[in-house]
């Protein structure tokens, strides 16, 4: 996809496409999200159902993986959602994550470009995802590539017994 070298180390950081075998590197990453949001309580993925959901026949999203001399040290998994206001697909971004050690290095702002330049390779007709309202960091970046809060739409969720 594309490399960068990391001015701290002068080694590259390069945004690629995941793979079956960076599953395990996957979930640690969203665990390490997971605690940061203070919802790993909340984490039951296991490292098989992240390879079959993701690797499998029918893969739910797709994840991108800022890799440094083997080691995943950020991610951006999206998937695709429609708009029937434009009758067009989009893309909703569900996690962007870069470890702590690694942020302020343009990491982020890299995977984040790759899912936008994505999403205007396959005409999409937006890119979206949710902000922790108490992430001022995750706000002011998002704000500063000039997105635009939904402040009229309130997300509504149901899990367990509810979805049943």
């Amino acid at each position: 996809m594309s490399k960068t070298s990391n001015p701290d180390s002068g080694s590259e950081i390069v945004i690629r496409a995941a793979v079956a075998s960076d599953a395990a590197a996957i979930l640690g990453l969203i665990k390490e999200l997971a605690e940061y949001e203070r919802l790993s309580h909340e984490v039951t993925a296991t490292v098989e159902n992240i390879r079959a959901s993701l690797f499998g026949g029918d893969p739910a999203a797709e994840v991108l993986i800022a890799d440094l001399n083997g080691s995943a040290v950020g991610f951006a998994l999206y998937f695709h959602n429609y708009s029937t206001f434009l009758g067009k697909r989009g893309i909703y971004l569900e996690d962007l994550y870069v470890q702590p050690s690694y942020r302020g290095k343009g990491i982020g702002l890299r995977l984040f470009r790759e899912v936008a330049r994505i999403a205007v390779e396959r005409d999409c007709g937006r890119m979206e995802w949710s902000v922790l309202d108490w992430n001022e960091p995750a706000l002011n970046f998002y704000r500063s590539l000039g997105a635009v809060p939904m402040s009229e739409w309130t997300v509504q969720r149901l899990t367990g017994q509810a979805l049943e």
